[in-house]
């Protein structure tokens, strides 16, 4: 039985994670529950549950966290606000089964270096794959990792064919419903980008062996090759349960959580090479990447504020990676401290905005 404090209870993640502990008494006691401003669905998480300790907002999230005796904490909130309860879960000594992928990305090492072996479990999809299939060989045996990305919905346009992508277009990603930023950043490809970042700092693995390929089915969900020429690959129906619960059970699973493939069925599975024309945010993430410190959380921060931009109509769609790119170049880079993380995140938001002003 492993007791399980789920912070951002209320949405997509939270909502599918308990799902799973509910149908899974016998393996899981919910012990903490968090939301962001949604204090009535918390509640009636709560009395569902027979939850004592829970906390509405970021600072009353990491209290929670230090509080409660707790196995896993799984960090499902939204955005880079996450990097205190991320910390705050490593500093307990709990199993930190990580959604917030931006909580990793915009702190870097600074979360690596409070995270002991085996601490840190991905749940993101492409990432929990990756850590399956590593379970395959040493890592002097890897040759490179390679995630896969649907292409959103504008997979096989050209770069003039996206000016005139409208919002509502954006939002129409054909495999997932993500929330707003998160869509329109699948649709840019921006999230990918987050994600071959993610992938670095959880598997120290260079960000030149590091591939994304497009694969529309969304039903590899990542591979890695190894230094033999074989590839393992992860693959299922697309469900978020199977790596929420992975990630809450890791390195058990949970019989049961998602539907297996139907070998019975023919079927495609395609996939092909990224157009970096087109779709530049995964070069340029590598970029920020490589150039590490605060840039990263200058990258995902002026993301945002352009993502917000085009959805209030002020920019186009081309507008919003043409801002990162001209925030990112501005930046002076600052320590990576957790004050210097959201120092530089006031810094990127109010930078892009000035150049979302000039547009």
């Amino acid at each position: 039985m492993r007791r399980v404090t789920v912070l951002g209870s209320t949405g997509s993640i939270g909502v599918q994670a308990l799902e799973v502990i509910e149908a899974n008494p016998h393996l899981f006691e919910i012990v903490g529950l968090s939301a962001g401003t949604n204090a009535e669905l918390l509640a009636e998480q709560a009395a569902k549950f027979g939850v004592e300790h829970t906390a509405l907002g970021t600072a009353e999230s990491v209290a929670l966290v230090h509080d409660v005796e707790t196995d896993v904490v799984l960090n499902g909130i939204t955005g880079s606000v996450g990097l205190g309860p991320t910390l705050a879960a490593l500093e307990s000594g709990a199993t930190l089964a990580l959604a917030n992928k931006e909580s990793l990305i915009v702190g870097g090492d600074l979360v690596k270096a409070k995270a002991a072996p085996g601490q840190l479990v991905p749940v993101d999809s492409e990432h929990s794959a990756i850590a399956q299939a590593l379970r395959s060989g040493t890592q002097q045996e890897v040759r490179r990792l390679v995630l896969t990305a649907s292409g959103g919905p504008f997979r096989g346009r050209t770069r003039d064919q996206l000016k005139d992508v409208t919002p509502r277009e954006a939002l129409a990603h054909p495999t997932w419903d993500m929330g707003l930023v998160v869509t329109t950043n699948s649709s840019t490809l921006v999230n990918k980008g987050l994600e071959v970042i993610e992938a670095h700092l959880l598997f120290d693995i260079d960000y030149d062996r590091i591939d994304v390929t497009v694969h529309p089915q969304s039903i590899v969900h990542s591979m890695v090759e190894f230094v033999d020429g074989s590839t393992i690959a992860q693959a299922s129906p697309p469900d978020m349960r199977l790596p929420i619960a992975l990630g809450m059970a890791w390195p058990n699973r949970v019989p049961g959580v998602g539907r297996p493939l139907d070998w019975t069925t023919a079927s495609e599975w395609t996939f092909a090479p990224l157009d970096s024309a087109a779709f530049p945010s995964v070069d340029l993430a590598k970029q920020v990447g490589r150039a590490g410190a605060t840039f990263p959380a200058v990258f995902n921060a002026a993301n945002e504020q352009a993502v917000l931009a085009f959805h209030a109509g002020r920019i186009g769609y081309l507008d919003i990676l043409d801002t990162i790119r001209a925030v990112v170049d501005l930046h002076e880079p600052a320590e990576l401290t957790l004050e210097g993380v959201l120092d530089a995140e006031r810094w990127a938001r109010a930078a892009a905005d000035r150049i979302l002003g000039s547009r």
